[in-house]
Order: C-alpha cells, then structure tokens, then sequence
C-alpha cells in the first residue's frame, strides 16, 4: 500500500463531510505541502471528529497554532 493510500484511507472519519473535505484535499493539495504542514495535517488527523467538525464546518479555531495553519489551507482549498 503507496503513502497516500494510507494518507487517504486515514482520512476516512465515518463522517461524510470530513471524508470528502480531507479525501479532496490530500487528492488535490497535499503533495505540494511542505513538511511542516505534512506534519500538522497528520496532527489534524489524529484530533477526535467532534472536535475537528468544530474546525471544519462550525468556525472553531484549534488552539495549536500549526493545526490551525492547516485548517485554514484547508478551507481556502475547497
């Protein structure tokens, strides 16, 4: 199994929103990342789904500054 089918199936929440949010950002953004950012969206990953549909969908802002560097890439993304 290849970086990014992991990256992709690690990407699968059982929340529909976040799978299509994160599947259509590592298809279309994630290789032109640079490390640190790898980085941050693998902490962005490891966050409970609660927490992160707060971040995504309900304007939350994360408290660790590079988890909300992501976030924010994320959004200007899609």
């Amino acid at each position: 199994m290849s970086e990014k089918s992991k990256l992709l199936w690690r990407c699968r929440r059982g929340v529909k929103e976040l799978d299509v949010l994160f599947t259509q950002f590592v298809e279309n953004s994630y290789d032109s990342l640079s490390k640190s950012e790898k980085l941050a969206f693998d902490k962005l990953l490891k966050i409970e789904d609660p927490d992160i549909l707060g971040f995504m969908l309900h304007g939350e802002k994360p408290t660790d500054a590079d988890v909300a560097d992501i976030v924010e890439k994320i959004h200007t993304s899609i």
